[in-house]
């Protein structure tokens, strides 16, 4: 699919998502703040890049941020799925000690075993219905968000860390031989740095990455 790639992508990189890009509509304020995200981030110093701009909200922050965040976990995940099958995987794992089972609350209430393909294709259209939905994440100028905004985007972050954590431990051979190693740690540590900033993922939840965490992070500080 011409275009779909980053501009900023090597020519090597696949274009293909896993899930359907979600846009942020041209010309909105997201749009906006959007843009100011990729400018800060490009100057290098992604302490500064994660901090709340000046006299904006910090609900519509975070609602971009995730956006993007399921953007770019999209593209990574899309890199690698041939190499995540129900036979190289047939639980959602993060190394040995962790084991994820998927529920939602709705339609899957008592969570169930299943292989990390099937969980990830859970996960991300789970939270693709979340973004989409409007009374969630309002896209229209002046529409408020939930009271339950932040723990909505809690959970989604809790969720997608798990991503980024089954490929580092599964499949971090392949991300090398695709040469993805750079892009898979710069996404990861503005992760880490977003979710740190604002305290939105419990240390618990990230214990499978404690020690990339602190390589990464400890550079920084």
């Amino acid at each position: 699919m011409e275009g779909a790639a980053d501009v900023s992508n090597s020519g090597s990189r696949s274009s293909k998502t896993f899930k359907p890009k979600k846009n942020i509509p041209e010309g909105s304020h997201q749009y906006e703040l959007l843009k100011h995200a990729e400018a800060t981030l490009g100057s290098g110093n992604l302490r500064m890049a994660v901090m709340l701009p000046e006299g904006e909200d910090l609900n519509e922050w975070v609602a971009v941020n995730t956006v993007d965040f399921f953007n770019q976990i999209n593209m990574l995940y899309g890199t690698i799925t041939d190499f995540c099958t129900e036979e190289s995987c047939p639980v959602m794992s993060a190394g040995p000690k962790y084991e994820y089972h998927w529920a939602d609350g709705t339609n899957i209430k008592k969570p169930i075993k299943c292989s990390a393909p099937k969980y990830i294709d859970y996960l991300m259209t789970w939270v693709q219905d979340q973004l989409d939905d409007e009374t969630l994440f309002p896209s229209k100028i002046g529409v408020p968000f939930p009271k339950n905004f932040m723990s909505v985007a809690k959970t989604i972050l809790k969720r997608l860390f798990r991503v980024y954590a089954h490929i580092y431990h599964q499949h971090f051979d392949p991300v090398i031989q695709l040469q993805e190693e750079a892009h898979l740690n710069t996404s990861f540590k503005h992760f880490i740095f977003f979710v740190q900033e604002f305290n939105l993922i419990d240390r618990r939840e990230l214990a499978p990455l404690q020690e990339l965490i602190e390589k990464l992070t400890s550079k920084d500080r």
